[in-house]
């Protein structure tokens, strides 16, 4: 028989960004409920429609999401905060959305700045997935959870692509890797305790997928790619003995992505399912296991195509490296399919115009993924006399892309031969810098100041559009850029910010700005990804060495500080962040392709100082995401990401002042490396958790500045300088207040004025608060 092809998940956002354009218009109120959802029922046939024209054997449904994936699965079985109103049966539209983004309430007066200007429900917590830059909604569960089918949504997506001739196999995120995403509400307790409670939604959900005739579905546990405890696998056991025995008619493929099950191994093999799916690209030497260790009658769904990343297959070497396993499991009990859902990667290379066509040789998109899948799974055709020239297109990519002189650059080399410890470390301690940075700053308590971008509002955009178009010259564009600066300059100072940022206003993105600007980086005009709900991204390439040309931010840093008596931050993305937030080359270790950045932005860093640029902030919003997934890879990646974040930051005087911002992360296990960076300031995300993340830092005594953030620039609520006072005062229970900067969670890109400007007028407000509060204190204390 022939080897089926299979995909785990297709990306949604439509080839040209459609639903991200329908959901923009119905959050605006320029659309209808109805035509958003047309919108995403025309986006869902087209996609089918792709896979089946493709040659894809097994495609999948209810992978779609009008916003995120996991959000679909906690509604879908009921797991929806009190706050949200939502009282049994299914979820209305807004409901859902107001937990993804929040909901705004009645808005304020224009120029309102009461402290009641606040209302409306803030959204769930969000953080990465896994150890990628997608973002999912965090479910949140009570110890007295009470789960309920809302909507049957998979089993109306099944239905959706029957009706259309779409034979599907539907997908769901697991029961246990759904309770291990979430966190406990109101106690401490381990939400993998209420699986008896989920295991009954699942079971009803799984037993209409089978009256509906599904035959399989794929249930997907990337938990397994995790360190596991002992009640995780009791529970895993728990819920496939309880499916095989309450829907004996449905078949499972289980899949596991992101890396090695490993220690997992044995508790996937013994669960009763009937397929078996496993990262081969993250974790290759998995085919000696499934040789030697998977039940003969398992169908075994072998992930040998990257889904995370854009480079062509070397299909040659690959079929070759599966011919044992197919060889000794059977070709009729083997599926090929990507190493996880394609999600992760642009739709098609076919819609890419920006890139020369010897790069564009070495790519494959998602469609073109599909395209390897079928020629990968023809050559296994029995009777067929395999030779180079199936894999011909291949071959040839890999060796033009192994020969080509665009890779390697000996003057990088030699840079990063020559470094030495102390290249990575600043002059002295933090404490003595901390003295020379206060005597030169003179910030108050509770200085006040932002993440960096303000928002890039249509006529910014427009700007650039013309300006990329020719029909903006570079003189006209670059005076229009120095007006919104000042516009912006001036108003921080007209509000009282202590610490003002340019804006950004020339950036279009936080890595692509600066992988313009830097050798061995490449940009794709239609190379979209999702980051969540509409948040989409184009990851640049990195395909050579990188380095510096020229100065990238100097110029603008140094107009805006020409405009104002108070510091102006230089801001720059950190290496880590600009190597995991790109489609990184893969013929190189990560940790080395990382050091090449960090000499270039150190050159960066040197050229701000000397341009009499005090505060100078290095972003790392992506550290935690690259934590590999299992304890003990973690130790390797953190010494050489936060190495190369201090080979950044470190060639600086003491005096000029280091900050960096991280953000929707868990801290508590990478504390220690967050206190090897070394940085002077820290800016967290900690609004949506109600400061709960800042506990790591009080609980580790971390002993330089820290800036928690103190409202949520994901949701278009202002929040009330209330409010924000109360986070304030949270985070004063585990830092001491000459320590606590205030600021937004994030960058001000995506919001609109109006919600910025109340929110930064109440910020301030809070700020000076708790100025005049602890001064009276101090009063008192020295009265007494």
């Amino acid at each position: 028989m022939t080897i089926k092809t299979a995909n785990l998940g297709f990306p949604r956002i439509g080839r040209r960004r459609e639903l991200k354009f329908a959901l923009e218009r119905y959050w605006a109120g320029k659309a209808s409920r109805g035509e958003l959802l047309d919108t995403g029922a025309k986006l869902r046939a087209e996609n089918w429609a792709a896979q089946k024209t493709r040659g894809i054997d097994i495609i999948p449904s209810n992978d779609f999401s009008f916003y995120d994936h996991v959000l679909d699965a906690a509604v879908l079985v009921g797991a929806i905060p009190p706050a949200y109103g939502w009282t049994g049966g299914p979820v209305d539209l807004d409901t859902y959305f107001a937990m993804a983004r929040g909901s705004a309430g009645t808005p304020c007066a224009a120029g309102c700045t009461h402290s009641g200007s606040s209302s409306g429900t803030p959204a769930l917590e969000m953080t990465k997935w896994f150890d990628t830059n997608y973002h999912y909604m965090v479910p949140e569960f009570d110890r007295d959870q009470r789960f309920e089918l809302t909507h049957n949504r998979p089993l109306e997506a099944f239905q959706e692509a029957q009706a259309l001739g779409y034979r599907t196999r539907p997908v769901l995120i697991g029961p246990v890797t759904l309770l291990k995403l979430g966190k406990s509400k109101g106690g401490d307790f381990d939400p993998v305790d209420l699986i008896e409670r989920l295991l009954p939604v699942y079971v009803r959900v799984l037993a209409e997928l089978a009256d509906a005739g599904a035959d399989w579905v794929q249930i997907d546990e990337p938990c397994l790619a995790l360190d596991l405890a002992d009640k995780d696998r009791r529970a895993l056991d728990l819920a496939y003995r309880t499916f095989d025995t309450d829907v004996p008619g449905l078949k499972i493929m289980l899949a596991t992505y992101f890396g090695s099950i490993g220690d997992n191994t044995a508790t996937a093999l013994a669960l009763p399912v009937d397929g078996l799916h496993v990262d081969l690209v993250r974790a290759p030497q998995q085919i000696d296991t499934l040789i030697q260790s998977a039940p003969a009658d398992r169908v075994l769904s072998l992930g040998v195509i990257d889904g995370r990343n854009i480079w062509r297959t070397d299909l040659a070497g690959l079929f070759r490296r599966l011919q044992p396993l197919t060889s000794a499991h059977g070709r009729d009990r083997i599926e090929l399919a990507p190493s996880c859902s394609l999600l992760h990667v642009p739709i098609d290379l076919e819609l890419e115009r920006a890139l020369d066509p010897e790069l564009s040789s070495w790519l494959a998109f998602g469609t073109q993924k599909l395209d390897e899948l079928s020629l990968l799974a023809s050559a296994f055709e029995p009777g067929l006399a395999i030779s180079e020239h199936v894999f011909a297109a291949s071959i040839a990519s890999a060796q033009a892309r192994l020969t080509s002189l665009r890779i390697h650059d000996p003057l990088v080399a030699g840079r990063l031969k020559a470094l030495t410890d102390a290249d990575s470390k600043r002059q002295s301690p933090f404490a003595g810098r901390r003295a020379l940075q206060a005597k030169k700053l003179s910030l108050p308590l509770f200085p006040t100041t932002t993440i960096g971008s303000f928002p890039q509002t249509s006529e910014v955009r427009q700007a650039r559009s013309l300006h990329a178009k020719g029909e903006l010259s570079y003189v006209d564009y670059t005076a229009y850029l120095r007006r919104e600066t000042e516009v912006a300059v001036r108003w921080q100072e007209e509000v009282g910010i202590d610490v003002l940022v340019h804006g950004e206003f020339e950036r279009n993105d936080m890595v692509q700005y600066f992988g313009e600007q830097l050798s061995g980086y490449a940009f794709t005009q239609s190379g979209w990804v999702q980051s969540y709900g509409s948040r989409c991204v184009r990851p640049p390439v990195i395909f050579g060495d990188v380095s510096r040309p020229n100065p990238m931010t100097v110029e603008w840093a140094t107009f805006a500080q020409s405009l104002t008596d108070r510091p102006v931050k230089g801001m720059l993305t950190g290496p880590v962040t600009m190597l995991l937030w790109s489609f990184v080359r893969d013929d190189l270790p990560r940790s080395v392709v990382c050091r090449q950045i960090a000499l270039a932005l150190r050159d960066e860093v040197s050229d701000l100082e000397a341009a009499g640029i005090a505060i100078i902030q290095i972003d790392e919003p992506a550290l935690r995401e690259g934590l590999p997934l299992r304890n003990a890879d973690r130790k390797t990646y953190l010494d050489w990401a936060v190495e190369c974040f201090r080979l950044s930051a470190a060639g600086v005087g003491d005096a000029t002042q280091i900050h960096t911002h991280m953000c929707y992360s868990e801290f508590n296990d990478i504390m220690a490396a967050i206190a090897a960076m070394d940085a002077d300031v820290m800016s967290i995300e900690t609004s949506r958790s109600k400061m709960e993340l800042l506990g790591a830092f009080a609980d580790k005594a971390y002993p330089n500045e820290i800036g928690p953030g103190v409202y949520d620039i994901h949701s278009p609520r202002v929040p009330s300088v209330e409010e924000m006072v109360h986070l304030i005062e949270k985070a004063t229970e585990g830092l001491t207040p000459d320590q606590i900067w205030v600021n937004p969670d994030c960058g001000l890109k995506t919001r609109r004025w109006e919600e910025t400007r109340p929110a930064l007028v109440n910020m301030v407000a809070a700020a000076r608060s708790l100025r005049a509060a602890f001064a009276a204190d101090t009063r008192e204390a020295v009265k007494a």
